[in-house]
């Protein structure tokens, strides 16, 4: 099971495309990356994610900008730890980090988009 979290249109909620393919990786990715703004993120990650988020854990993201959600990313990502694996499932704080980071990459990039997911 996964979070599917897309940045999309205010208006129409359609998925926002980028200008360039970007290749951040999930649990599901696109070879040779993808134009749409969207992640997909293990439910393995839910603890590390309510730990710095609140009871909502990731959703706590769902209806805020682009740009709104800048600060609120960083400052989950700062309070994890850094211990990121080369297996992408493992559980670890360090893992869910790299996760917040694209989000908030991906925010950057589009921050007039509204998140979306599940």
């Amino acid at each position: 099971m996964s979070y599917d979290i897309n940045l999309c249109d205010p208006v129409t909620h359609d998925v926002l495309e980028l200008d360039e393919p970007h290749d951040m990786r999930g649990g599901n990715y696109c070879v040779g990356g993808t134009t749409e703004c969207w992640l997909n993120i293990t439910y393995n990650y839910g603890p590390a994610f309510r730990k710095v988020l609140g009871e909502k854990g990731i959703r706590t993201i769902y209806g805020m900008t682009g740009a709104e959600s800048i600060p609120v990313l960083e400052a989950a990502a700062s309070r994890l730890a850094d211990d990121a694996t080369g297996n992408y499932w493992d559980a670890t704080e360090g893992n869910a980090k790299r996760a917040l980071l694209q989000l908030a990459a991906l925010a950057k990039l589009r921050p007039d988009g509204v998140w979306d997911g599940d």
